[in-house]
């Protein structure tokens, strides 16, 4: 079966926040998140040559990161609790350090209530193009300041700005810049895309 997007289960406002944490808990053999409608969705596993595309961004803002010393860097199993009330997991994702560190220990070890600064989403052959643009928009509108998607299967980047532009590269043999959010960050996608 070839599935254009992620399945979603109609919940509405079912479950509140303490509730839905405790289901991922209780099925930490899938991977959820949940819209602003409170409507779940069912996240499937990435294919190998994806996952491996992932954890090379997420290794060299890693290593920025290591470097720099301004923030955290989470993997795509970190959901934050965005401000509309989704759950949302972006493949890569950084926050600043002087945000982070207003959270309470608690707050750390649930579904951060915070939206990271900047986020990567990359497509996999299993993501419809428009279900991803929509994210990275809510991204914005909830706070993030730059993020990148990167689709593989059109060859193209899309930039989105905290000013809510979006900038389309047709190409992924570039070099991309964290800018202001993430300074002296580059990354080589012609280096990682092979």
């Amino acid at each position: 079966m070839n599935i254009s997007m992620p399945v979603v289960m109609k919940m509405g406002d079912l479950m509140n926040e303490e509730e839905f944490f405790q289901f991922c808990q209780m099925n930490d053999t899938l991977e959820f998140e949940r819209d602003s409608q409170g409507n779940i969705i069912v996240m499937s596993p990435t294919g190998s040559f994806t996952g491996n595309f992932n954890s090379k961004v997420l290794g060299h803002l890693f290593l920025w990161n290591e470097t720099f010393g301004l923030g955290e860097v989470f993997d795509s199993s970190s959901g934050f609790l965005l401000g509309n009330g989704a759950v949302r997991s972006p493949d890569v994702s950084w926050i600043r350090e002087e945000k982070w560190n207003l959270l309470s220990r608690d707050q750390k070890e649930r579904f951060a209530p915070i939206c990271p600064d900047f986020v990567v989403e990359i497509r996999s052959k299993s993501d419809e193009l428009k279900y991803l643009q929509d994210k990275m928009i809510e991204y914005i509108e909830n706070g993030t300041q730059l993020g990148w998607l990167i689709d593989r299967f059109e060859h193209k980047i899309h930039i989105y700005r905290h000013d809510k532009s979006i900038e389309v590269m047709e190409t992924l043999d570039v070099s991309l810049s964290g800018e202001t959010t993430l300074p002296g960050f580059t990354l080589d996608l012609a280096s990682i895309v092979k």
